[in-house]
C-alpha cells in the first residue's frame, strides 16, 4: 500500500512512522526531519493513480475542501469534506449541531454584536470562556476569572483586532471544571472506533501558567480516566454526532477529535476537531500495535466492519514539546539545533520533528514555534517521563524552552484553564 500524509509537523511525523510499519509512506510537504518528505503537492502525487490512501493531517486543508477535491479525482481519502470540517472551522456551527444532537456540552451563546455578547458574559458566574468562531491554530480561546479581561477579549475579537475575520463571531460559554481529556474517534460515516484517551497540556508554562499554545506536552494512557471512557464517548458523543451529520447529508469519514471535560455530572464536550490532535495523538499512535493503514483505509471506504478493533501497548508514553524562544507569541527561527542524535540514543526515547528545516550548511535549524516532540515510553508514567526528559536534556539551541511538569507525579494538569 502507498500512503500520502499531508502536513509538516510532529503529528505528521508520527502518522508516517506508524503507517510506515505496513505501508510505503510519502509526506507532503513534510519537513527536513521526516523521512519521505517531498515538496510535491498532493494533487500531483496522486495523478498517476499509484496512491492507495491520502491521510490529511492539519485542519486548514480540510476546511478548504482538499478531501473533496481528491475524492472527485477518485482518490481514497481519510479526512472529512469541507461540510464536515465546519465542526472545527466554525465553533458556532459545532455548538449548534451539538444542541441539535443533544450532546452534553457547556451552556453557550454565539454573538456578532458586542453588546449582546457582553450582556451574556456578565450574566455568567465566572470564570469566563471566550472563543473565536473560526480557526486560530489552537490559540483562539481565553479562559479567565477576570471579567474585565474577558470583556476586553470579546471587544478585541469582534473588532478583528485579535484574529481578523476568524474572530468577528465569538462563542461565549459557561466554565466547566474537571480533568480534560482527548479521545480520537475514527469514523466511517456511520460507525466509529474510539482510540484510548490522552491528555495534553496547553499553557506555555509550568503549573499551567501563561498563554495557550498548540500544546506543550501529552501523555497516555490516563490512570484517572474511567475504563469504559472510550465506549461512553462513542455512544454519547460520536454516534449521535454522526447521525446528525448524516441527517444533513454529510458523510463524515475521518477523525473526530473529542475534547472532553470529565465533570462531576459526567463527561461534557468542550469541542470537536476534525483531525488528529497535536501533540496528544502522538502518544496514542506510538502505542498502537495494530495496522493503522488498514484501519484508516476501512474508514475511508465507509466500512469499519471489515477490520478488527485496533489494539495498543500497555506501556505509557509521555511527550514533551521543545519550543523556540518567543513561542507562542513571536517565535524566533533559524537557530541551530544540537544533540538530536544523542537524544534518540536514550533507551525508550524517540524524537519527532515539527518546526525544523536545514540551513545552507546542511545543519538542522528551527523554523517554527514548536520544534521537536520528545517522547519517552516505559512501563509506567514515571519511567516514560524520566526517559523523555533524559532525552530532552541532550537537545539544545539558543532560547529553547519546554515545560518541566508534563505528566508529573502530582500534575497541575490544564484541566481548568487550558481549553482551546
Amino acid at each position: 500500500m502507498k500512503v500520502v500524509v499531508v502536513g509538516s509537523g510532529g503529528r505528521e511525523h508520527a502518522l508516517a512512522q506508524v503507517l510506515g510499519r505496513t505501508a510505503e509512506v510519502v509526506v507532503t510537504p513534510g519537513n527536513a526531519g521526516i523521512p519521505g518528505s517531498t515538496p510535491v503537492p498532493v494533487e500531483e502525487l496522486v495523478a498517476d493513480g499509484s496512491v492507495d490512501l491520502v491521510v490529511v493531517g492539519p485542519e486548514q486543508p480540510l476546511v478548504d475542501g482538499l478531501a473533496d477535491r481528491l475524492r472527485a479525482q477518485g482518490v481514497r481519502v481519510f479526512g472529512p469534506g469541507a461540510d464536515g470540517a465546519r465542526l472545527e472551522g466554525s465553533k458556532a456551527f459545532m455548538k449548534e449541531l451539538l444542541a441539535a444532537a443533544r450532546i452534553p456540552t457547556a451552556r453557550f451563546g454565539v454573538f456578532e454584536d458586542e453588546e449582546d455578547a457582553l450582556a451574556f458574559l456578565r450574566a455568567l458566574p465566572g470564570p469566563y470562556v471566550v472563543k473565536t468562531d473560526g480557526l486560530a491554530a489552537g490559540k483562539g480561546v481565553l479562559v479567565t476569572a477576570d471579567l474585565a479581561e474577558a470583556e476586553a477579549d470579546v471587544r478585541d475579537k469582534l473588532s478583528g483586532t485579535a484574529f481578523g475575520d476568524a474572530g468577528r463571531r465569538v462563542v461565549v460559554e459557561e466554565y466547566l471544571s474537571g480533568p480534560e481529556v482527548s479521545v480520537f474517534a475514527v469514523c466511517d460515516g456511520e460507525r466509529t472506533v474510539c482510540l484510548p484517551p490522552a491528555q495534553d497540556f496547553k499553557r506555555v508554562g509550568d503549573g499551567d501558567e501563561g498563554p495557550n499554545t498548540g500544546g506543550m506536552g501529552a501523555w497516555s494512557p490516563l490512570p484517572f480516566a474511567p475504563e469504559d471512557l472510550a465506549q461512553q464517548v462513542a455512544e454519547t458523543f460520536i454516534e449521535p454526532t454522526l447521525a446528525e451529520l448524516r441527517s444533513r447529508g454529510i458523510d463524515y469519514r475521518g477523525v473526530l477529535y473529542a475534547g472532553l471535560m470529565l465533570t462531576s455530572d459526567g463527561p461534557k464536550l468542550l469541542e470537536y476537531n476534525v483531525r488528529f490532535g497535536d501533540p496528544d495523538s502522538q502518544v496514542v499512535l506510538v502505542r498502537m500495535e495494530s495496522d493503522l493503514a488498514e484501519l484508516l483505509s476501512a474508514a475511508a471506504d465507509g466500512d469499519l466492519r471489515t477490520v478488527d478493533a485496533p489494539f495498543f501497548s500497555d506501556q505509557t508514553a509521555v511527550l514533551v514539546v521543545a519550543a523556540s524562544e518567543g513561542y507562542p507569541v513571536s517565535p524566533r527561527t533559524g537557530d541551530r539545533i544540537e544533540g538530536v542524535d544523542d537524544a534518540e540514543g536514550v533507551d525508550g526515547a524517540s524524537v519527532l520533528f515539527a518546526g525544523v528545516t536545514v540551513d545552507g550548511t546542511g545543519s538542522l535549524v528551527t523554523s517554527g514555534g514548536r520544534v521537536l516532540n520528545v517522547i519517552g515510553t516505559g512501563a509506567d508514567a514515571a519511567e516514560a517521563r524520566t526517559r523523555a526528559y533524559d532525552a530532552l536534556s541532550h537537545v539544545t539551541w539558543p532560547g529553547m524552552h519546554h515545560r518541566a511538569d508534563i505528566a508529573a507525579p502530582e500534575p497541575t494538569i490544564s484541566q481548568e484553564l487550558s481549553r482551546r
